[in-house]
């Protein structure tokens, strides 16, 4: 007769398993200890600067920073052109997410280097790029003043500027939620007879809303603050051209460090608005 070794180790190993999850109020993660330091240092790094600009603020003129004149004007007019840069990274960044993630063809790798450049160039590169396309003397000049049309050092250059740096935020985000979806539900649907439109419409879009909508949102908070670029393409005008970090760079420059201090700290807190609608958005998608 074979006889029948018994199973020791599965039962000890459930029994200490049992016993971690009884006296553990947290989930195991399975990361060595030493790697915290490390981790409680980065996080140092990031999060003490912006609490040296809080120590150094003088907070009785935070109410006057913030209402003066010119700060409003930068207010309203980056969030006006971060909403429009926004819709026109949805528009054109959307379908080349989809044509990324879902086509296949030659020099598709080379296509997708050069829509994620604007990644790893400088913003001043972008902005001189730019006013080299767009300018009075640019590429599409010809074409441009047969319409009458003079973007540079315009509000339009703000907005052409923050899409150019926050587009391929939207790009990357989306390509990888369509990536992760699949499609599955889109074959069948297009086995059941839809048109391609109607896939579209009616189940990828649903299917991939939330990191839409959490890739959109990125892509604001770059625009929102972006700097580099604007400066070079679109100058510096009050109320014109002059976004936040703009203003926020002539009030250092002109020797009013607090003025500087305090719209900083406005974007900072608009940023974690982002960030915490962002969170949430990706949270709720993956319910």
């Amino acid at each position: 007769m074979t006889s029948v070794q018994p199973r020791v180790a599965e039962p000890v190993v459930e029994s200490a398993l049992d016993a971690r999850r009884s006296h553990s109020p947290r989930p195991f993660s399975g990361l060595p200890r030493w790697l915290y330091v490390p981790a409680f240092f980065g996080a140092v790094f990031i999060v003490l600067p912006i609490v040296a600009m809080a120590i150094r603020m003088d907070w009785s003129r935070i109410g006057e920073v913030i209402t003066s004149t010119s700060s409003l004007d930068a207010l309203v007019l980056s969030l006006k052109t971060s909403c429009a840069a926004m819709i026109v990274c949805v528009v054109l960044g959307v379908p080349m997410a989809m044509v990324l993630a879902r086509e296949h063809f030659w020099g598709q790798e080379v296509i997708r280097s050069l829509v994620l450049l604007p990644l790893v160039l400088p913003p001043v590169v972008g902005g001189i790029a730019l006013l080299y396309t767009f300018g009075r003397h640019g590429l599409l000049a010809p074409v441009m003043n047969l319409f009458g049309l003079n973007i540079a050092f315009s509000t339009a250059a703000v907005v052409l500027s923050q899409s150019f740096v926050a587009m391929p935020f939207l790009v990357v985000s989306l390509e990888g939620t369509l990536r992760t979806v699949g499609q599955r539900y889109e074959v069948v649907a297009a086995t059941l007879g839809a048109r391609p439109s109607t896939v579209l419409r009616t189940v990828t879009l649903p299917l991939v809303m939330p990191g839409l909508a959490s890739a959109a949102v990125l892509s604001f908070a770059r625009a929102l603050g972006e700097f580099g670029a604007t400066l070079t393409f679109a100058g510096s005008l009050q109320g014109v051209t002059r976004t936040m970090p703009l203003e926020i760079n002539l009030q250092n420059t002109s020797g009013d460090p607090d003025a500087a201090i305090g719209l900083s700290l406005v974007l900072v807190a608009l940023a974690v608005i982002v960030t915490v609608v962002t969170a949430t958005i990706s949270e709720r998608g993956q319910r």
